[in-house]
């Protein structure tokens, strides 16, 4: 509601009075970014405009200030402005109580008091032409505010803590510590700080902005602080909970959702609580422009799920007056979307300490857990999966409460799910989290795009709902979540069989052992990490005639015995997904039907070929075969020579053959969509035994390539020009090949971002291949130096060149370089340096530490071939 509050004479938290030759572009403009950070508004003296007498402005701006910062420093006394604003401060403060906190910045307090030392000389020579009456007002002042408990700089190791202890004064006396409620929030002053830029103070304009996250990660917690934090700025404040959305539409929950009578009720509602008004009656929707488009008003919505709502109450940025600011939290990033909002910001999971921290918190009252129980604490914070809702209630769990803690959070994250609109976007969330979580995007979405799911569609429902997100092109999905969705798929029948996705071992091995398995088994999920030996009789899957997802997986890389003495009987012909790590038979079933594979992935299995026949593969997009090194021949399922095989060639996405027994490839393979290709340590010899080793294989692969990973090539001795027009890569490895001497030059790839040909025993000279390189890895080449141009690379933030042995000089001007942070030259042994002879085998050197040395020893300490 409406708080006493003049618009034409702002209000501050903080007014500083300092000396600017002193500290102006030092400690006081940390100490302003510090109290910015915390949202405490602070006068500026240059913010003064220039039609305003300034005398009347500092006097003002004093008494329109709750605390008074008085900066005695060195040449304090030597302003008179400084003087007089000190009179005006200590006559705020016996008027009407204004706060005062002085910082003695490198001076005796004693000094002050008593004007004595230089502080005491300057005073005197700045009260030569003054009245004595007007020199004991000064003295009076001085003493008074020295007298005052403050922050001695002198005292302090450390000046960016004392900054903060300072700020964290202000913020107390200011009453803004946050409430009781959210005491143990850890980290809610970094999501102030960051949420304060979003919010753009400063600015007269009216800004809209969200708190977007999933359900329990703390959006609500984060909103009341900032509410309590920025209420006090404004003419008006609200924060509207679903309680009072709930109160405000009772009487109209059998309406259409846009029902006229409803919103004015709404507005009716909205404006008797920001007015301070009871009982507000309106006859049409353009009252709350008419009442607001003159205020400054702080409008908090919490919790929204209902668009008409937030069209109702904050339709147009033009309602409210200059300086409004508007806050929609919200789970569903879609609302803020479609009503434009473009400033978000994503409340995202604490790190692994501050989750450990929250817990403690709430388990202990203090911030790190009893010795001996740091080991219990870490496990309950990480099966909380770090959600802040999750740490809250099971923190309370480890205090002794006796309640049933999950179902509780289970609860609360349910929500989310049951608030999808369809079947379908449900559907997609259980695929995720019981088979697809941790993938890539664009692998989920060619395994589902087939179905009739809408997963382009359904997918974005997911991350705007925050049941999802998406970083660096792989899904994550929230461990409490995940084993929701599992929860859910588990409930649908006692019987595993019934079920549409296994993921349990324990129920996996049942149904495979005892053919129990049903058309309603869509995905089986395997981990056999956890076992030593895998029972499948020959038609456990003969049953399973829709299923679409198989995975028998390792992540430690263990061997397990596959107890399936001739291989699988049957496989059903829906497949997409077929991974099978460490398959011991050495041909796949014969009369199976792979034409609906997208992703085919069979590593360190020992199959000779896959099987016989010629199929039409054309929606395969990823072939990872790494590691089966009696593999013979590459795609051996398909005669090279008939038409069907550039089917598949025309639509593959990835192919890994690592470690495989490949022999040749057909001159007619042509790889028109392939954007990752890795071939390294291949078991056969003849594969690489051509003059030109790679000619061919480049000419067959499509410009569209963004990875290339090769090595173990001794028959390589130049790479071929032709990878010129292979201008999208993005990683090109070459790695291992003894007698590669020659990189082309004249070639630019402007998307190349990392270039390895480390182990390239007789490249000497620096390759000139891409000046767009980030990473660039040379290490044992016979390169001799780093030449001059080096300073082209720009975008270099990464050079490992160790083990060169011939490598004998670095041009300086590798200090140009500001992105560079690492960079490794040892066991260079020809590489002459007294800085380095010292330390020879550092294995990195930071931009930090290596620049300044570089550009400090240019003219002295040097070598004469350091150029």
């Amino acid at each position: 509601m409406f708080s006493s509050y003049s618009s034409r004479n702002r209000i501050f938290d903080v007014f500083l009075s300092f000396r600017g030759e002193d500290v102006r572009k030092t400690f006081l403009s940390h100490l302003l970014k510090e109290l910015d950070r915390r949202l405490v508004s602070a006068f500026k003296d240059n913010e003064i405009e220039r039609s305003q007498w300034l005398d009347l402005a500092l006097k003002q701006a004093i008494r329109n200030s709750r605390i008074a910062i008085v900066v005695f420093s060195k040449h304090y006394a030597s302003s008179s402005w400084c003087l007089n604003e000190l009179l005006d401060i200590v006559k705020c403060k016996d008027e009407f109580g204004q706060l005062v906190i002085p910082i003695f910045y490198g001076l005796d307090p004693s000094h002050i008091r008593y004007q004595r030392g230089d502080f005491g000389e300057l005073f005197q020579k700045t009260c030569e032409n003054k009245t004595e009456d007007d020199i004991r007002l000064s003295q009076h002042a001085l003493t008074y505010i020295a007298n005052l408990v403050g922050f001695h700089s002198q005292t302090w190791d450390d000046e960016a803590k004392m900054i903060e202890e300072i700020a964290s004064d202000v913020v107390c006396k200011l009453n803004l510590t946050p409430s009781r409620d959210c005491k143990d929030y850890v980290g809610i002053e970094d999501h102030i700080a960051k949420f304060s830029l979003l919010l753009h103070l400063e600015s007269e304009e009216v800004r809209i902005v969200g708190i977007w996250g999933t359900s329990g990660i703390g959006k609500t917690t984060i909103a009341r602080v900032l509410y309590n934090r920025l209420s006090r700025h404004f003419q008006g404040s609200i924060f509207i909970d679903k309680a009072f959305i709930s109160k405000s539409m009772k009487y109209y929950s059998t309406s259409n959702a846009d029902d006229y009578n409803m919103k004015l009720h709404l507005q009716e509602n909205f404006l008797s609580k920001i007015l301070g008004t009871k009982g507000i009656q309106i006859d049409h929707l353009g009252v709350v422009e008419d009442r607001l488009k003159s205020k400054k008003v702080l409008i908090f919505i919490d919790d929204l799920d209902n668009q008409v709502v937030l069209d109702t109450l904050v339709g147009q940025n033009h309602w409210f007056g200059y300086g409004s600011r508007i806050i929609v939290i919200t789970k569903d990033k879609h609302f803020l979307r479609a009503h434009g909002i473009v400033h978000i910001y994503e409340v995202c999971l604490p790190s692994k300490e501050l989750a450990l921290e929250i817990l403690c918190r709430f388990a202990f009252k203090k911030s790190y857990p009893p010795e001996g129980l740091m080991e219990l604490a870490s496990e309950v914070a990480s099966c909380a999966g770090n959600l802040p809702l999750g740490l809250n209630v099971l923190g309370y769990y480890l205090r002794g409460k006796d309640k049933d803690d999950l179902i509780k959070i289970e609860k609360t994250l349910k929500v989310s799910y049951d608030g999808l609109n369809n079947s379908k976007d449900k559907a997609i969330f259980r695929y995720i989290s019981c088979l697809f979580n941790g993938e890539k995007v664009s692998s989920i979405k060619q395994l589902l795009e087939d179905s009739d799911l809408g997963i382009n569609i359904g997918f974005n429902n997911l991350v705007d709902k925050s049941l999802i997100h998406v970083k660096e092109d792989t899904v994550e999905m929230h461990h409490l979540l995940q084993e929701m969705g599992k929860l859910i798929v588990r409930t649908q029948s006692v019987e595993p069989g019934e079920r549409e996705i296994l993921m349990d071992s324990k129920d996996i091995c049942h149904v495979l052992n005892n053919n129990t398995g049903t058309k309603n088994i869509l995905g089986i999920s395997l981990n056999i990490d956890e076992m030593d030996e895998l029972h499948i009789a020959e038609n456990s899957f003969k049953e399973m005639c829709n299923l679409l997802f198989l995975k028998i997986y390792t992540r430690q890389k263990k061997e397990v015995r596959w107890n399936s003495p001739n291989g699988f009987d049957y496989l059903p012909p829906k497949l997409r997904l077929l991974r099978l790590d460490g398959y011991s038979v050495k041909h796949m079933p014969s009369n199976f039907c792979p034409e609906n594979f997208v992703k085919l992935q069979m590593q360190e299995s020992r199959l000779e070929k896959l099987w016989d026949g010629v199929y039409s593969l054309v929606g395969l997009k990823n072939l990872d075969m790494w590691g089966s090194e009696k593999l013979k021949e590459i795609l051996a399922f398909v005669r090279v020579w008939l038409i069907s095989f550039p089917d598949i060639s025309a639509n593959i996405l990835e192919l890994d053959l690592d470690g495989t027994a490949i022999k040749n490839f057909p001159s007619n393979l042509r790889l028109e969509k392939l954007v990752h290709l890795s071939m390294c340590r291949m078991k056969s010899e003849q594969l690489w035994k051509r003059v030109r080793p790679l000619t061919l294989l480049v000419n067959m692969l499509s410009p569209s390539l963004t990875m290339l990973c090769l090595s173990n090539i001794p028959s390589l001795v130049e790479l071929p020009s032709s990878v010129l027009y292979l201008n999208k890569l993005t990683h090109l490895r070459i790695t291992q090949c003894i007698n590669l001497e020659t990189i082309p030059t004249g070639i630019n790839l402007l998307h190349l971002y990392c270039l390895d040909l480390s182990g390239s025993l007789r490249l000497a000279s620096f390759p000139d291949i891409s000046t767009n390189i980030s990473q660039l890895f040379l290490c044992e080449t016979a390169i001799e130096e780093v030449p001059w141009w080096i300073e082209k690379f720009s975008h270099l933030c990464c050079l490992r060149m160790n083990g060169c042995n011939h490598l004998r000089s670095v041009s300086l001007n590798i200090s140009k370089l500001r992105y560079l942070e690492i960079i490794d030259f040892s066991y260079c042994r020809s590489l002459v340096r007294p800085s380095w002879n010292d330390c020879p085998s550092v294995v990195a050197t930071t931009r930090h530490n290596i620049h300044p040395k570089l550009l400090e020893e240019a003219s002295t300490s040097l070598p004469d071939d350091f150029v």
